[in-house]
């Protein structure tokens, strides 16, 4: 496949916290790339490096630690390269790439939400297991995780969004309860209702 693609996953976490949360990570594949490229925070990571942010090739939608995949979002085609640059200046400038926190953040849900609002066009509506993607640092106000509409948050414990992108959610302790044009969010499922972006006539591309 030669045109550009962006792809949004996110995987249950390992062992007891896979029972609350989600991995994220998001893919990108430039205009005749032969790889793809993901991006992603891995905490245990800062046990040997000073940042979290791991930029690597691997297929896109591969397990985590065993753990299926689900897909969130997809652009691909025409403007998506430049979108894909944006992405990785992004994933550069990640401001807590130092830090690591399972909860409320900053986590690997807090940098997928970091570029979604640095890149709003991905339109991603990350479901409420995504512990971590309402955290603002010290900031209280901001644009909600997709980078549309409006986010109040304190430190990613209890706050409020809404966009037309990711409905209206209130969290409270880091779960969120919710609804959106995708579902109704809820702690622990995730979501009920169409979790994905993708084309379902043409399942996701694995190199």
């Amino acid at each position: 496949m030669k045109e550009a693609m962006v792809q949004v996953y996110g995987a249950r976490t390992i062992g007891a916290k896979g029972l609350f949360g989600v991995h994220t990570w998001v893919a990108v594949k430039p205009t005749d790339a032969r790889q793809w490229t993901v991006y992603e925070v891995v905490g245990w990571r800062l046990r040997w490096s000073d940042s979290a942010v791991a930029v690597h090739s691997r297929p896109p939608d591969g397990r985590w630690f065993g753990a299926a995949p689900e897909l969130y979002a997809q652009r691909r085609g025409a403007g998506v390269d430049e979108l894909i640059e944006r992405i990785d200046r992004a994933a550069r400038t990640y401001p807590y790439s130092a830090e690591y926190r399972a909860w409320p953040g900053p986590n690997s849900n807090t940098f997928t939400s970091w570029i979604a609002r640095s890149v709003p066009e991905l339109e991603l509506d990350l479901p409420a297991t995504a512990i971590g993607k309402d955290y603002l640092g010290s900031s209280i106000v901001g644009a909600a995780p997709s980078g549309r509409g409006l986010q109040l948050s304190l430190a990613g414990v209890f706050g409020v969004a809404v966009s037309g992108v990711d409905g209206v959610e209130l969290n409270l302790l880091g779960l969120n309860f919710g609804v959106s044009p995708n579902g109704l969010k809820l702690p622990i499922v995730g979501r009920v209702g169409s979790g994905s972006k993708a084309d379902p006539a043409e399942p996701p591309p694995t190199r």
